[in-house]
């Protein structure tokens, strides 16, 4: 995993180096072991790299032997395939990411269909003159982009291309809108007025500093099921679920696992085990002395069925006070999330051992572990999630935002037009929106701040493809979701209690909050971000009920910090209240 950016040049100039070196410094967080670039015409690519796969010659930028140059962010799980495949290519390197190089020669632009992996990437065809970006289907990679009179440009993080002068700290109202409401933005636009997304399974064609050409790849396709009969479907399970484990653990450095009392994760340390042979080390974070559901005990017993070696790190109010503020600095393209903070935590302690972590997310997506899914088999719940904001309900604040569901509202017309069933449609729009700009950001951000790289096995093309059009009953019965996924954890590892009603990955923030109360409450009131859109009684409204309102008093205070380091660039190496006292005396 690396941090990739680029520029070609609209008006035939040579790109400023100077542009770039500012790039490269924004993303130094992201590739510690090094760095490359590549300047000729006009069009510049450089990397800084996190070196995972061929420490030794892995190095970008990666070459072909006829003009064309590549950098990229993430992992080629096939790439041994792939060099099986190319009979006759000579490799430079051992790099998983030299391979789509010489498939770009073999099939054009529509290269990234081969890929099996998580990955940003960008091309250059210097016999062409063409830039192609691509992102996997997923979105578990994200890739940014800005378009100017003079050029065109594109970064691993937004704040890249705003500290390399490219772009502005200006905002885009409608998506503040849609982080207070839900906790997320969807969409190519971004937060920020001249930023966009390459969306998930993407590809952009460029000549001159122009997007000539969009195709899209779809991670979920209904399809025929790969069989009728659930028994089968259990040991087909197996079959899926060992072949996505064992690509993902294609690594040369130590890896670990997140592990925490849900499924998903509980199935990623039994299969490690299985395939290694070895003691995993898993992480788990625990918050003592607070009404937080603790996963620690169950995570623990899991440990030790598969022998693994366990590490609990708590986090406490004292950690809250100094590490709000870091997560909001990471997560330049924001999430509200409040998740984050634990995944933060756990990325700074897996740091002293790990250079890879493999996590769960995307298993409530592919196996349907949400209640929405079985209240949809219910018949009880007939409209789609989200349809009512964070601060909606709360005095003062019905109807302040509007159009702040115009994003998915569009996601959901389309997953209506090509899935055939309800559970698929809830599916497809959590996986086209949810998944990509709240989860899957959270993980890489977090993680990428402590120079880890983290590995989703549950976001795979192999289990989507066998998940997704399972008939509905395999995936969720009238009590339970993740009804699949539930029965292969119980017949493989009893101790992860599957059957047990989820408790969710959910720090104490609202005991957080009000053990600052009322300082905290008056300081996100002052903040100049937030003061531009809250008045002092609505920001009073969302505190006063924390037992129920808590992520909205969350949001708030998310925001404040949020906006004061991307905006009015204060640092975020304070406390939270040193932060938005600093940020109080600008006005």
């Amino acid at each position: 995993m690396c941090g990739i950016a680029g520029i070609m040049m609209r008006d035939g100039r040579r790109p400023d180096p100077r542009i770039l070196d500012a790039l490269v410094r924004a993303l130094a967080h992201r590739g510690p072991d090094g760095h490359g670039e590549y300047v000729a015409d006009t069009a510049a690519l450089a990397n800084t790299r996190l070196a995972i796969i061929d420490l030794e010659t892995g190095d970008q930028p990666l070459y072909d032997d006829q003009g064309a140059v590549l950098v990229a962010n993430g992992e080629i799980y096939n790439d041994p395939e792939l060099r099986i495949e190319l009979k006759g290519v000579r490799f430079a390197t051992r790099s998983d990411c030299e391979p789509p190089l010489y498939v770009y020669r073999r099939d054009g632009i529509g290269f990234a269909d081969a890929l099996r992996g998580m990955y940003a990437l960008a091309i250059y065809d210097s016999a062409s003159g063409r830039l192609i970006l691509a992102r996997d289907p997923f979105g578990i990679k994200q890739l940014y982009y800005v378009e100017r009179p003079e050029c065109f440009a594109f970064a691993s993080e937004p704040q890249a291309l705003i500290a390399a002068g490219l772009a502005s700290r200006t905002l885009r109202h409608p998506a503040a809108a849609e982080l207070f409401q839900l906790k997320f933005t969807t969409g190519a636009e971004t937060i920020f007025a001249d930023i966009r997304r390459v969306l998930p399974g993407e590809t952009l064609v460029l000549t001159d500093g122009h997007v000539r050409e969009r195709r899209r790849q779809i991670a979920l396709n209904d399809g025929a099921p790969q069989t009728a009969d659930y028994a089968e479907g259990v040991s087909r399970l197996d079959e899926v679920l060992n072949d996505t484990v064992s690509h993902h653990l294609r690594s040369d450095v130590p890896y670990g696992l997140f592990l925490s009392s849900g499924i998903d994760s509980s199935a990623l340390a039994a299969l490690i085990t299985r395939l290694t042979g070895q003691p995993l080390m898993a992480f788990t974070a625990g918050f003592p002395g607070t009404a937080a559901a603790d996963e620690s005990a169950v995570a623990r017993r899991v440990a030790e069925a598969v022998g693994a070696r366990h590490r609990l790190i708590e986090i406490t109010a004292k950690d809250f006070l100094r590490l709000a503020p870091r997560v909001a600095a990471a997560l330049d393209d924001p999430t509200t999330d409040p998740a984050a903070l634990p995944t933060y935590a756990l990325a700074a302690a897996a740091s002293n051992d790990v250079k890879v972590v493999l996590t769960g997310e995307g298993g409530d997506e592919m196996f349907c572990g949400y209640s929405r899914y079985y209240r949809a088999r219910r018949r009880l719940f007939k409209r789609h999630a989200r349809s009512r904001g964070e601060f909606d309900g709360l005095k003062g604040m019905n109807g302040m935002f509007t159009a702040w569901r115009d994003g998915l509202a569009r996601v959901e017309r389309q997953a209506a037009r090509t899935h055939d069933t309800f559970i698929r449609q809830l599916q497809a729009v959590d996986c086209a929106e949810w998944l990509p700009n709240d989860l899957l950001i959270k993980v890489d951000r977090c993680l990428m701040a402590h120079g880890i790289e983290g590995r989703t096995p549950f976001l795979d093309p192999v289990v989507a493809n066998f998940a997704f059009p399972l008939p509905d009953r395999f995936k969720a019965t009238m009590r339970m979701s993740k009804r699949l996924l539930r029965d292969w954890v119980a017949a493989n590892l009893p101790a992860a209690e599957p059957y047990v009603r989820k408790k969710g990955f959910n720090p104490p923030v609202r005991e957080w909050i009000a053990s600052l109360q009322p300082r905290l409450e008056k300081q996100v009131a002052q903040q100049p971000g937030v003061r531009a859109i809250f008045t002092r009684e609505q920001v009073a409204t969302a505190f006063a009920d924390l037992k129920r309102h808590y992520q909205a008093a969350w949001s708030l205070v998310f925001y404040a910090l949020w906006h004061s380091h991307h905006v009015l660039e204060i640092p975020s190496d304070g406390t939270i209240e040193e932060v938005l006292a600093q940020a109080a005396s600008l006005t």
